[in-house]
């Protein structure tokens, strides 16, 4: 197990059980407690766990639920929303993940008036495509998680593996030089299967979300991945992207 593989079953494990012991989490992980503590200190530094004398604690949220993010941004979501539908062709077939950024691109998609197929874990994408006559539209299987509004688990990551697509489009929690991250691993886990499975991928993030490190990086900067955003990213980010042969989208570039 690596260190970022530990990290991410650590914090996953604090979503089941409130509290960890140093000692337990050693025993179980299979590495000593000074590994744990580096491990707890870097956790609380990215705001993803609580550090306890001798342990740690689960943090209440790591990002707001859908409805708490529905009326953030909203612009700037918009603007990445329209932008991101010109990079749909006629016949694609695009996955579509979770989150309020896709449900504004599946709001301006369902505009667009040339045949396409649709594969999504989210059922508010599927409701607001599921209308349009000329979009074919396949829902994941998986357990619902309501507060997200879409499929999630290993059934909805392994249905994934059976279709190819030619884009992706994914939301983000969090964009450093490494690439996107999600705050939740089920999510994160989906998004990269789409990653896998789509020829290519377009990251759908706004500003907000620069420097941000989540929980579940979920790809790298690759020529086959594309950011659209609301504006440029600052410098570092901007050369990490540049360096791996990866896009920009953004209004007036």
């Amino acid at each position: 197990m690596t260190k970022n593989e530990r990290h991410a079953v650590i914090v996953n494990d604090l979503e089941r059980e409130p509290a960890l012991r140093v000692n337990e989490m050693a025993k179980r992980y299979g590495v000593s407690s000074e590994t744990i503590r580096r491990d707890l200190a870097e956790l609380t530094e990215r705001g993803l766990i609580s550090r306890t004398y001798g342990g740690a604690v689960r943090v209440i949220s790591n990002e707001p639920a859908l409805i708490e993010r529905e009326h953030i941004n909203v612009t700037e979501r918009q603007t990445i929303a329209q932008l991101a539908v010109e990079a749909v062709e006629p016949d694609d077939v695009l996955m579509i993940g979770g989150g309020i950024t896709t449900r504004f691109f599946a709001q301006e998609l369902a505009l667009y008036r040339e045949p396409l197929t649709v594969i999504t874990p989210s059922f508010n994408v599927a409701i607001t495509l599921g209308g349009c006559a000329n979009i074919k539209v396949h829902v994941l299987p998986g357990e619902f998680n309501g507060a997200e509004g879409q499929v999630q688990g290993a059934e909805t990551v392994e249905s994934l593996r059976r279709f190819r697509a030619t884009r992706a489009f994914l939301g983000a929690s969090g964009l450093t030089e490494e690439g996107p991250s999600d705050a939740t691993i089920p999510a994160g886990q989906i998004y990269q299967a789409m990653t896998e499975r789509a020829m290519s991928s377009y990251i759908l993030a706004d500003s907000s979300k620069f420097g941000q490190e989540a929980l579940y990086c979920y790809c790298g900067w690759t020529q086959n991945t594309v950011l659209v955003t609301d504006t440029s990213p600052p410098e570092q980010l901007a050369e990490a992207i540049a360096r791996a042969g990866a896009g920009v989208m953004q209004p007036n570039h």
